[in-house]
């Protein structure tokens, strides 16, 4: 599929308008920045690698 908005023409109506109404909710959610984590880790996601550190501490999981 060349463009990723582009609706098949062999669906239902009530299949292409609930696709459109998708694409809406995307659209708008890509709008939005989403919050700053307080107190959070430094750096990369430290559950993507399993382990956490705190106060000198690691911790895997």
């Amino acid at each position: 599929m060349a463009d990723k908005t582009e609706i098949r023409k062999d669906l239902p109506e009530a299949a292409k308008r609930a696709l459109a109404e998708a694409a809406e909710r995307r659209a708008a959610a890509e709008k939005h920045e989403r919050a700053k984590e307080l107190g959070g880790p430094k750096g990369e996601e430290p559950t993507r690698y399993g382990d956490w550190e705190r106060g000198g501490r690691a911790v895997d999981f």
